[in-house]
């Protein structure tokens, strides 16, 4: 029988959402499943004290190393990355990393068809990189090249002399002088980008983004599983959840915002999600379990991709998420296993 591990950082399952829902799913289909972190593994023995869901609760076991490993999550330290990384050696892992925002773009860039939709973006090595890209476009996001999460994102709008600056839901005025001193500072300590702002708001005024969520199943093909709207606050230029946005559901946000037109918008993502991913996979030498593609649409109803995300989080699909996790877990076992 196949086992599933599932690898992070936190030490107790019992901290994990998801945890939970893989080994139901697993339970279901008939498959062993245990999670653990770096700290219980013993490569001496090739041992884990993993954690298995027995009657109502996570008992603690020694077990032999999984068959495929679900990377659900980042390692938080050197020595648990050590050990991240040595199994990655061993063991088949799931999910792979994309790249960072510049990396990704990159390869967008040289992806024909798909160029259309990608907005332009440069690195921040100066100052004056993000003055130029406001004479240019007047409205700029800057946001961190490694980022997750909407975390770190800034709006500035040129006002003739002055700038006009929107941190969360923080908002300023600054001259020419503090903004080069503001933004060399922001620079220091991390990796920026700069792009226009694509402006891409409910009729409301609410900033949102469309989630296009995929992942392969038990075949190893493609499926869209979920496509739903983040909706953000009035207050913010950013629609993430994790930054006090909403999620909505799709059909009743579409009859809602495009009138008429809903279906051909939801054909019209749908098609993108299926033609983008596949083409977008075969520039890497690695497959991936799933991804996160998040879409804007502007006012003249042009697609504009925001970010490509490899371990996007949906705690309110987390059951229908690990539907397709697990089933796609044992493929990945069986053909390693054929290897």
């Amino acid at each position: 029988m196949i086992t599933v591990g599932m690898l992070h950082s936190n030490k107790h399952p019992s901290k994990v959402d998801r945890a939970f829902a893989w080994a139901a799913v697993a339970k279901m289909e008939g498959i062993n499943f245990y999670y653990f972190s770096p700290r219980d593994v013993n490569f001496t023995t090739n041992v884990i004290s993993g954690y298995v869901y027995e009657q109502g609760e996570w008992i603690q076991k020694e077990l032999l190393f999984p068959d495929v490993i679900f990377n659900s999550y980042w390692m938080k330290t050197d020595e648990d990355t050590a050990v991240y990384d040595k199994l990655s050696e061993m063991i088949p892992f799931t999910s792979q990393p994309v790249g960072n925002k510049m990396s990704v773009y990159k390869r967008i860039s040289k992806m024909s068809g798909f160029e259309k939709y990608l907005i332009p973006s440069i690195r921040v090595d100066q100052p004056k990189d993000v003055l130029e890209a406001l004479t240019k476009y007047k409205k700029v996001i800057i946001k961190p090249v490694s980022g997750s999460q909407g975390k770190g994102v800034w709006f500035i709008e040129q006002d003739g002399e002055l700038f006009q600056k929107v941190v969360d839901t923080e908002k300023t005025t600054t001259n020419r002088k503090q903004l080069i001193s503001e933004l060399q500072d922001l620079i220091s300590e991390e990796d920026y980008l700069v792009q226009p702002y694509i402006l891409c708001r409910t009729k409301d005024g609410n900033p949102y983004d469309l989630r296009l969520h995929v992942q392969k199943d038990r075949e190893g093909k493609w499926i869209i599983p979920i496509i739903f709207p983040r909706i953000g606050t009035t207050d913010r230029v950013t629609s993430n959840i994790s930054r006090g946005g909403s999620k909505g559901e799709l059909k009743t946000f579409l009859q809602r915002e495009f009138d008429d037109e809903w279906m051909n918008m939801k054909k019209t993502l749908e098609e993108f999600a299926e033609h983008f991913t596949i083409e977008f996979e075969s520039t890497y030498d690695v497959e991936f379990d799933e991804l996160g593609i998040d879409i804007g649409i502007d006012e003249n109803n042009k697609l504009w991709i925001f970010e490509v995300n490899w371990r996007p989080g949906c705690v309110d699909f987390i059951i229908a998420i690990a539907k397709n996790h697990i089933p796609y877990a044992m493929y990945v076992a069986k053909k390693n296993e054929s290897t």
